[in-house]
């Protein structure tokens, strides 16, 4: 008499199982793979490609390949084809739904100038050291930078021209106007924009 099969699972696959017969998602499971385009993968990015893209196909949904492709110091044509090699390599296809950060900039530059404009974002002048300096620690409240105050039009001007390169790298960044005395340093005003006079290899000095 043979073994009965044994579908193999785990808390993740229970957890898709019941919100998909809820109907949390319209019965639809859409996952994600998002490397950053600046090196070779390794042993746990090779996890999460089984994972996430295994999760699309034993459950009939689509998993999306989306390199995070916004430091061009560090990313390369190369890697990314090497991404691509990998996934392959490991069994699976991403179809039609392979993606790009890069292909969204125009639309990120509008969101952060809607921003600005709803005082939600400020061009700051800091420097790294003095944004370290300025945003406390975990038991200390962060300081407001001298610049967090500056009006809307400032700041959209300023950024405006930081887009147009009229500024050397490092010269003002932007920042989310969030909370300085949030428990969560990383919502302590965190840059949004920087300036860096590297190309992109996608999409050359556009950003």
């Amino acid at each position: 008499m043979s073994e009965p099969t044994v579908t193999p699972t785990n808390f993740i696959r229970n957890l898709v199982t019941e919100d998909l017969s809820a109907g949390r998602t319209g019965g639809r499971l859409a996952t994600r793979f998002p490397p950053e385009p600046n090196g070779y993968l390794h042993i746990g990015h090779a996890k999460s490609i089984c994972l996430n893209f295994g999760l699309a196909r034993d459950f009939g949904g689509v998993c999306h390949l989306r390199f995070d492709d916004t430091n061009p110091a560090k990313e390369e044509m190369e890697y990314v084809q090497s991404i691509l090699d990998t996934v392959r390599w490991l069994g699976f296809q991403w179809g039609d739904h392979l993606y790009y950060a890069s292909d969204y900039f125009d639309r990120c530059y509008r969101y952060a100038e809607g921003l600005i404009e709803a005082g939600k974002a400020y061009v700051d002048e800091l420097s790294a050291e003095e944004i370290r300096a300025f945003r406390g620690s975990l038991t200390e409240a962060g300081r407001p930078s001298p610049w967090r105050e500056r009006a809307a039009a400032e700041s959209l001007d300023l950024f405006r021209r930081m887009r147009a390169g009229e500024f050397p790298d490092g010269r003002y960044l932007l920042r989310a106007r969030i909370d300085m005395a949030s428990p969560n340093l990383n919502l302590r005003d965190p840059a949004l924009y920087r300036i860096r006079h590297v190309p992109h290899w996608r999409t050359g000095s556009t950003w």
